[in-house]
């Protein structure tokens, strides 16, 4: 009948429905895919990309590294693409679908609401048709009684004219009503197949052809939705392209020999190797004397002139000062100078007793410099990270002399930010004095003095390392008094904290700088070179001493005494024959033990 097929169109359009919800399901399902896709190839590229101002960032500048940089932006770059599909995926066929099939609900109701009308109609008719008719069929039969009735009436000889002619008026009047009931049946049952005509021959077929219309949309919409999904991909594929390509390029940039020459340039030291060693002659009843070529040196004088061949004088080796040399390349413990008048050191209290100078092969001593290594594990003096010195005194000459030029270039930086910002406020301070209600000229003085201050700081700090780098680059011929005061200071401080604190302490007499100071006291200048270190709390006392002869302190680490001088002891003899003493809060160093005579006491503050 009409009502299946109105029922079997409407399963089947609702099904057409579902399967492009499904489709818009599809789609929605891969955009996420390609979102968490992106999502993970950029933390991915995050994750391996070089953490600023750290040890990786300077790891960049080699083309390997570099590349590889590269690679993780371009991975950057090739996530945005399947990012891109995500969004012309969602816009074009999701969104767009999406709003397509609410607008198919709709049409899609309205079709199938005018299908049931018209169904409702044609049944409104044909109830109407058959009552017309069984109307018409009761009035015909009242007619046909009525006539009968009428016809024994006027038969019977015993009913009255007057009943007689009343039933011949009924007759009359069913016939009559039997006429209009037929007639308006025949209206009806016309009226009944022109609709009938009309609905299975225009209206049905309109609405079916307006269903199919419907049908057939969706479906080439869905086509065209399929189409989009594969143009989207195909759309990016250039620039992922063009991705690919770029680490293709990166990877070829990638050049060997220059990576090499450029770890040359980061490790090249400057030194020149050692000249060959002399022959010493034991043999010789004589004193043996120290040649220019001997590693072995001498400390009668408190000064060091060793010579590595003919052009190698006053070269350092690698990593190492001159000090730390001819302390491993001759005794590990250089006992300190016996008292006066004495024929040992163990004929004064408390003096220490001899070490045993055992001589060890050259090749032993030479084998325990190259495998040593520098001992910073415990700076007292350092409390900013314990890097090493603040001019760099630890590296080999070349590395001193970048790591001085880059600081330099830094603090001027520095400066000149500084500069930019007091030349904002000073124009500032100019509006406000040119109009007052703008804000108070006074009120940007206070920074303004700041300012002027820092810019002074930062000045005196490049001074300082400007210093410290004309020295290195041989401009300079000596360094001026002040510089050399703080150098000599900073270098003690640092020589103290390593013998303090390392196993195998070394004398004070062995720190060594390029040029030794020959103060023979190291006061501490009031600079702001000193700053860093206020905060420093001082060693404390572990008792008193009091000096048995006057000692000279001209090396540096060590402090000068008069013969019966009372002073503070802050570390006692470690058994290299030193004790560690302070004068006041300025003054400490070391003494020979032999020179004094101590009195621990705990108590003592």
């Amino acid at each position: 009948s009409l009502q299946d097929q109105f029922d079997n169109l409407e399963k089947h359009t609702q099904w057409g429905i579902d399967v492009l919800e499904k489709y818009i399901k599809f789609v929605k399902e891969r955009t996420e895919i390609e979102l968490s896709y992106a999502k993970q190839l950029r933390n991915l590229s995050k994750k391996y990309q070089p953490k600023k101002n750290s040890k990786e960032e300077e790891e960049y500048r080699y083309t390997s590294t570099r590349a590889f940089l590269a690679t993780l932006n371009e991975m950057n770059d090739y996530a945005g693409q399947h990012e891109v599909i995500s969004e012309n995926m969602t816009s074009l066929i999701i969104g767009e679908l999406t709003r397509y099939v609410q607008e198919l609900k709709q049409e899609r109701k309205s079709h199938f609401h005018d299908g049931r009308k018209a169904q409702q109609h044609i049944e409104t008719c044909w109830k109407q048709l058959e009552a017309s008719k069984r109307r018409f069929e009761r009035d015909c039969k009242e007619a046909d009684r009525a006539q009968q009735y009428f016809e024994k009436m006027d038969a019977d000889i015993n009913v009255t004219k007057a009943d007689v002619e009343k039933a011949r008026q009924q007759a009359q009047l069913r016939h009559q009503m039997a006429e209009d009931s037929k007639a308006e049946y025949s209206s009806t049952l016309q009226k009944f197949n022109s609709e009938q005509h009309e609905h299975y021959y225009t209206n049905i077929p309109n609405i079916f052809q307006k269903i199919q219309e419907m049908e057939e949309r969706r479906i080439v919409r869905i086509g065209e939705s399929m189409k989009t999904f594969a143009e989207v991909d195909r759309q990016v594929i250039p620039i992922i392209g063009k991705c690919l390509d770029e680490i293709t390029k990166a990877a070829e940039s990638v050049d060997h020999k220059n990576d090499s020459q450029m770890v040359i340039e980061a490790f090249k030291s400057g030194f020149e190797p050692p000249g060959d060693v002399d022959f010493e002659d034991f043999t010789q009843p004589m004193k043996r004397t120290v040649s220019e070529s001997s590693l072995s040196n001498s400390r009668g004088d408190g000064k060091y002139e060793p010579k590595f061949g003919g052009k190698s004088k006053g070269k350092l080796w690698p990593f190492i000062k001159k000090n730390k040399l001819m302390s491993l390349l001759t005794s590990p413990h250089q006992p300190p100078p016996p008292p006066p008048a004495s024929a040992s050191p163990s004929a004064v209290p408390n003096g220490p007793q001899s070490p045993k100078q055992q001589k060890e092969p050259l090749s032993h001593r030479f084998n325990e410099f190259m495998t040593s290594k520098p001992k910073i594990h415990c700076f007292r003096s350092l409390k900013r990270g314990g890097a090493g010195p603040e001019d760099f005194s630890n590296l080999p000459p070349e590395q001193r002399r970048k790591k001085l030029q880059q600081k330099v270039d830094e603090l001027n930086k520095d400066i000149q930010k500084e500069m930019d910002q007091r030349d904002a406020l000073t124009k500032m301070k100019d509006v406000y004095i040119k109009n007052p209600q703008m804000g108070d000229a006074a009120s940007v003085d206070h920074r303004l003095a700041e300012l002027g201050q820092n810019i002074e700081k930062l000045r005196l700090e490049v001074q300082k390392f400007e210093g410290w780098l004309a020295d290195v680059e041989g401009r300079l011929p000596a360094r001026t008094e002040q510089a050399r005061r703080q150098s000599g200071l900073y270098e003690a401080q640092n020589t103290a904290a390593v013998n303090s604190c390392a196993q195998d302490r070394e004398s004070p007499d062995g720190s060594y700088t390029e040029e030794q100071s020959q103060e023979t006291e190291m006061k501490v200048p009031a600079t702001d070179f000193d700053d860093e270190f206020d905060d420093e709390e001082p060693l404390p006392t572990i008792g008193t001493c009091k000096a048995l002869y006057t000692f000279e302190g001209q090396n540096e680490g060590t402090i000068s005494v008069a013969e019966g001088e009372m002073l503070y002891v802050i570390e006692e003899d470690k058994g290299d024959g030193w004790t560690r003493i302070r004068r006041n809060e300025d003054e400490e160093g070391y003494v020979p033990t032999s020179y004094v005579e101590v009195y621990l006491d705990k108590n003592a503050k």
